[in-house]
């Protein structure tokens, strides 16, 4: 049998074998960042962005008589192009004076169904679940968490103008 003798290593191999490792780890982190943010961003970025808004023009302010509540069409602002008539949503508009209007997103904060507004009894009604609201939408019975999300309201060149976003149902802020 031949012996075999081992060799004591030298410094320049344990420089190298270590700069080797180091090179590795290094291009391991980046390899697994590199496959790894994408995925992250694809995650976290509806936690940041913010909900596309924008002024809608929904009649002319004559066409609306004061006290009384009615329901006003316009295209969300969050579907596609081609998706014609199911990008049309709503709101409860109600005139208050000559130049104050309130405007209430149309889906109950529950579970976002749609609610009626019953004209005799001045509430809000959601058929889903018994959801009530009260004229100035604060809750008055049933399952909602919170009062119906508003629209901002503004007048501009004789025009009712709301400004919209996406289906509001559980944030506390205003549309």
């Amino acid at each position: 049998m031949s012996e075999q003798s081992e060799q004591p290593q030298t410094a320049g191999e344990d420089d190298r074998r270590g700069f080797f490792a180091k090179v590795s780890i290094i291009l391991s982190a980046v390899i697994g960042a590199g496959i790894t943010l994408p995925g992250l961003g694809f995650v976290l970025a509806p936690v940041f962005a913010r909900p596309k808004q924008s002024w809608r023009r929904i009649g002319k302010v004559d066409d609306y008589e004061i006290g009384k509540t009615v329901t006003v069409e316009f295209r969300d602002d969050v579907s596609v192009k081609w998706a014609g008539v199911t990008a049309m949503t709503g709101a409860w508009l109600r005139r208050v004076s000559e130049k104050d209007f309130i405007a209430f997103s149309i889906n109950c904060r529950h579970l976002g169904c749609p609610v009626n507004w019953v004209a005799d009894a001045k509430l809000f009604m959601c058929p889903c679940h018994g959801g009530v609201y009260y004229e100035d939408g604060d809750v008055a019975a049933g399952p909602p968490p919170e009062p119906l999300a508003r629209y901002e309201v503004r007048i501009k060149d004789g025009f009712v103008e709301i400004e919209t976003s996406s289906v509001p149902l559980t944030t506390n802020d205003q549309v």
